[in-house]
């Protein structure tokens, strides 16, 4: 069977601090009534990570000759034809995809938090390392995200201020515009604002340290959600973040591309591809699409139906597809992400 772009069903996540955009705006059929905070869209965790039971939480294919199979049985099945010479996760169950590719909707300020880096996760069986990025879609005026606490605060200080309920005081806040791109390295305190809507690229880890949740409770059980303060203050950096990263951009006939995060887990690019150009794609190894304007048709040698990409869409284009054809439709931009070859 021939590998063509796979699109998959995403899970959707109720959070909290969700809303209604990744609906309003990016064209998902969210459940009704409900405050939804993330869409993921490309997933692969081993039983018992995210859901009880002796399945994998993964992925599952929307469309096409390969509809209703699971990335994980993809991966099984298929292997390097998949992943390249990408290395994947190993763990216990099994070997893992080594993304989680999502988009969330912060209708309210997330809470303030950390994600452990590889020590750390090395010397805590059931902690696992989290480096993300968010490239920013869409905000309201005035949005701001969190990210690193300010010059000269300390351990001891930051802690303090835990207890007098003034740490936000501490932490840097920079105000957001769209097609901003903001790296996250594991370690990195840090919150998305209310306002903003991101797409996300991150570690498949969950594991997530709150410190500060702005004194909000759960509206089932009418209790705060639960802190992790002594594991967050081992976790966080007690120094500036990093500044953003330099663009480089590329730019042909037809297309321009503009490299906005790399580090040794992912690279992220912006691609830009002009209305009515036909091109082979030139991959050999796996690449993750996130469309955020236009439409676009992928059409490869041995399936009778192309895929077709709008806003909003994600798709997996697998590293061995026969003669795949890109046909754009309009104006076409999306999040180009590739893999690093990062400790696993």
């Amino acid at each position: 069977m021939s590998l063509y772009p796979l699109r998959f069903v995403p899970r959707f996540v109720e959070k909290i601090w969700g809303g209604r955009k990744l609906q309003t705006l990016l064209g998902k059929a969210l459940p009704q009534n409900a405050p939804v905070g993330e869409s993921w869209e490309l997933y692969d965790f081993p039983p018992g990570l995210v859901e009880a039971g002796s399945s994998w939480t993964s992925s599952v294919v929307a469309e096409g000759p390969l509809a209703g199979r699971s990335l994980h049985e993809l991966l099984e099945r298929f292997g390097p034809d998949l992943h390249g010479d990408v290395p994947l996760i190993t763990t216990e169950a099994g070997p893992q995809f080594p993304l989680l590719v999502k988009y969330l909707d912060a209708r309210e300020d997330l809470s303030l938090q950390v994600h452990p880096d590889a020590a750390y996760a090395a010397a805590h069986p059931g902690a696992h390392l989290k480096t993300e990025a968010w490239y920013i879609l869409q905000n309201e005026p005035g949005a701001r995200i969190y990210k690193g606490v300010r010059t000269g605060v300390t351990r001891d200080r930051f802690a303090a201020a835990l207890a007098d309920d003034s740490v936000m005081d501490l932490v840097e806040a920079v105000e957001v515009k769209p097609g901003e791109c903001h790296f996250l390295p594991s370690g990195t305190l840090h919150a998305l604002g209310a306002g903003i809507l991101v797409a996300e690229v991150q570690t498949p880890s969950d594991t997530t340290f709150r410190v500060f949740d702005f004194n909000r409770v759960e509206p089932a059980t009418g209790r705060p959600r639960r802190l992790h303060v002594r594991e967050a203050l081992e976790c966080i950096r007690f120094e500036p973040a990093d500044p953003p990263q330099p663009r480089r951009h590329v730019a042909g006939h037809f297309t321009t591309v503009s490299r906005l995060c790399a580090c040794d887990f992912f690279t992220i690019e912006k691609v830009r591809f002009s209305e009515g150009i036909r091109e082979k794609l030139p991959y050999d190894q796996p690449v993750v699409w996130m469309m955020l304007q236009g439409e676009c048709e992928l059409s490869v040698g041995g399936v009778d139906t192309p895929t077709l990409l709008r806003r909003g869409d994600t798709a997996l284009l697998p590293a061995a597809m026969k003669t795949p054809i890109l046909t754009a439709r309009s104006d076409c931009v999306w999040l180009e992400i590739t893999f690093g070859k990062g400790r696993r």
